[in-house]
């Protein structure tokens, strides 16, 4: 069970980037007000929280319904959290970029609400954690296995709201070298459980078993 828990919260951490949503979260809500950043980390964070628990009860199942098999989902899951990995490692960052570059930059000059996007999604929720908690679920052969599933990601999403709002004093005391530092580490240990994602997918398949 606790092994279960420690690689549920480990993969969670490295899929979510909770330093990382902190860094995006200081930058989009620049100028803004304690309340008003606080009310946007509260809906973030609910919202990613809603969009992840969504994946882990009806991710299998909706597997199921369109025909794919869960080894073929480990493997496929494993090549994408191979790429975000690949990304955390060479600091590019593209998804992120792109999108706070463009729309959601216009987003902030308009004062919209940037909780929902890109906060949530995909900043939160995105295509790796998404990946990582149908995968997750799909290891829980058990209720109390799947509760454990399910804390991870609940302990790893109020860390995440911990951070955004704790997102000024987080980069000071970091900075960008220690920033970046963990997004290093955190892409190695992503890369290797990308690695046994793809490796489980493959000998669970009948092609390679």
């Amino acid at each position: 069970m606790f092994h279960l828990f420690a690689s549920s919260l480990t993969t969670l951490f490295v899929a979510i980037g909770p330093v990382e949503v902190a860094s995006m979260f200081l930058a989009l809500t620049a100028g803004m007000d304690a309340p008003h950043r606080r009310k946007l980390a509260i809906l973030s964070a609910t919202t990613a929280l809603a969009v992840l628990l969504a994946f882990a009860l009806g991710g299998i199942q909706l597997l199921e319904l369109i025909g794919v098999g869960l080894p073929a989902f480990r493997t496929a899951g494993g090549v994408l959290l191979l790429m975000v990995a690949a990304d955390l490692l060479l600091a590019q960052h593209s998804a992120i970029s792109s999108i706070t570059s463009t729309e959601e930059h216009e987003a902030k000059i308009q004062k919209t609400d940037i909780a929902i996007f890109p906060l949530a999604i995909p900043l939160t929720a995105g295509p790796g954690s998404m990946t990582a908690m149908v995968l997750l679920m799909g290891k829980a052969h058990t209720v109390a296995e799947s509760g454990i599933v399910i804390a991870a990601l609940v302990l790893m999403i109020f860390g995440t709201f911990l951070s955004m709002l704790l997102s000024d004093r987080l980069m000071k005391v970091l900075g960008v070298t220690g920033a970046n530092v963990i997004a290093r580490v955190s892409g190695i240990f992503l890369a290797a459980l990308a690695m046994q994602f793809i490796f489980d997918g493959l000998s669970a398949s009948r092609l390679f078993s």
